[in-house]
């Protein structure tokens, strides 16, 4: 199939302003200008008219079929609040397909997503890579786990002190991921001499500290970004920072770490205190600093079809356009190591691929076309 004259974003290059895209077999083939569309049967060919053609957006952080859409207990499975230290939870366990949600990122253009556990636990579980298009989890799959999730700030200590138990303070929250990650290494170094049994709390912890699995932490005020970078220190931790609400203010720390960060949510009012300090510039600021960004909604905290929307936001807080696409497209798709596969328009990668009539990130148009691996859903 072949995509022809449209506005060719291919993101890791140049702006094609009348161009195609050729996809076979589940991969893209072809991209370049309409001169040089390949003669002789391409299969069909979908008329982009002008408008916008962009790879497949990702949500690389969300919480979408975890906590189901329109319902209370039944379908909260994003918290195991009962325990500070759950890394053996996997969120593919929690994952429902057929929350209407997934739909709804489809219709928005949202191809691929990071989904999984909250942020009640210090140490919450295995954060999950699936495109949005399926009904069984495992079929939908791109990488599980994709990341360890941990967290501080204000959401363990709320949970904890409600339930009367620790932690409660952010040093409490600090020593019970660096306790977890010290027997960690201890258990990985006696299974490697055949001593020991099997934990699967620590098992689980095993590729963190030996550096095989990120972990992406959730923190918004700066001086938990500032702890969560020296964990990362302490135990050479591969860091991706979620939220980063105030990273604006330190983004010279974060760029000298070289820790990426996953901005957001921006479409919501500052309903706690640790976003007191949350602005549009956020992303902007960072990206100046030479820090990798890429853009969340937090679904649900912003319903994840708005996440173009969210892009939209960050131009307005003085991102480029083309460095707010790539924050929801090959930014995402590198931070979570699956630049080869997704985030840009490029021959031999994955065929995902959105057409939208209109502005790029306008909330007046939604996406002409879908594809999500060479199949149109949309």
């Amino acid at each position: 199939m072949v995509i022809v004259n449209g506005v060719v974003h291919t993101v890791d290059g140049p702006v094609i302003p009348r161009g195609f895209v050729a996809w076979d077999g589940g991969r893209i083939t072809a991209v370049g200008p309409m001169e040089a569309l390949p003669d002789g049967d391409m299969g069909e060919a979908l008329d982009a008219q002008g408008g916008h053609v962009t790879p497949g957006y990702i949500d690389a952080h969300c919480h979408l079929g975890v906590f189901g859409d329109g319902l209370g207990l039944e379908g909260e499975d994003g918290n195991e609040g009962t325990d500070p230290v759950t890394p053996q939870l996997r969120a593919l366990d929690a994952l429902n397909p057929l929350d209407r949600c997934f739909g709804e990122a489809l219709a928005g253009g949202v191809t691929t997503v990071v989904t999984g556990p909250g942020s009640a636990n210090p140490i919450g579980g295995q954060m999950l890579c699936v495109k949005t298009w399926g009904k069984v989890a495992d079929d939908m799959v791109v990488r599980a786990p994709v990341a360890m999730k941990m967290a501080t700030g204000e959401n363990p200590k709320g949970v904890y002190r409600q339930r009367k138990e620790g932690p409660t303070t952010r040093m409490a929250t600090a020593a019970i991921i660096r306790g977890a990650l010290e027997r960690a290494r201890a258990y990985a170094a006696k299974r490697q001499r055949g001593e020991g049994e099997y934990d699967a709390k620590l098992e689980a912890l095993v590729p963190v500290v030996r550096r095989e699995l990120p972990v992406h932490f959730h923190v918004h005020r700066a001086d938990d970004i500032a702890t969560a970078l020296r964990l990362a220190r302490e135990f050479d931790l591969e860091l991706v920072l979620v939220h980063g609400t105030e990273g604006h203010l330190i983004p010279e720390a974060i760029a000298r770490a070289g820790t990426p960060v996953i901005t957001g949510p921006s479409l919501t009012d500052r309903s706690k205190p640790e976003l007191a300090n949350a602005t549009l510039e956020t992303p902007a600021a960072l990206w100046r600093a030479g820090v990798k960004v890429a853009i969340c909604t937090d679904h649900p905290e912003v319903p994840i079809q708005y996440l173009p929307l969210c892009a939209g936001l960050a131009v307005r807080g003085g991102l480029g356009p083309e460095e707010a696409l790539a924050a929801i497209t090959l930014c995402p798709a590198e931070i979570l190591g699956l630049g080869d596969r997704l985030g840009s328009l490029t021959a031999g990668k994955e065929a995902d691929i959105v057409v939208t009539p209109g502005g790029l990130f306008s909330a007046a148009d939604a996406p002409r076309a879908v594809i999500l691996g060479g199949r149109r859903v949309i």
